[in-house]
């Protein structure tokens, strides 16, 4: 199996600026970069507190502007060496993939979601080399 860490937790906000400077000011975080998704709707940006292998926050803004009192986090990232071949391997067992096609971001990354036993979204998501 090639999963190698947690990569990332993603979680849906409605101000992108907002939310940086809440997790940078207040909460001492280093923004790591933004990006635009390839969808041309959906903000991104990474944050941590630049420590070697640290998991990732990964600000979300554009996906849905009613975001529920409760559950903003979008999902967890998994780190993977092959995200294709962790997709064909998961398709063996029968999960349930969210959509059935690999995204690159225009930095590099690729990665694609699935869901856990309970609906949870749960992303395969693999680094530029």
């Amino acid at each position: 199996m090639a999963i190698k860490r947690l990569e990332h937790v993603g979680i849906m906000v409605r101000d992108i600026q907002k939310s940086i400077s809440f997790y940078t000011d207040t909460l001492g975080l280093k923004l790591k970069g933004e990006l635009d998704h390839p969808n041309g709707t959906i903000k991104l940006a990474f944050l941590g507190f630049e420590v070697d292998g640290e998991t990732e926050i990964e600000l979300i803004a554009g996906y849905n502007d009613a975001l529920p009192a409760e559950g903003k986090v979008h999902h967890i990232a998994l780190t993977v060496d092959d995200v294709e071949k962790e997709y064909q391997r998961l398709q063996n067992l029968d999960v349930r993939f969210v959509e059935n096609e690999i995204t690159t971001l225009p930095n590099g990354p690729r990665y694609i979601f699935f869901e856990g036993p309970d609906g949870e979204r749960i992303e395969l998501f693999e680094k530029k080399n």
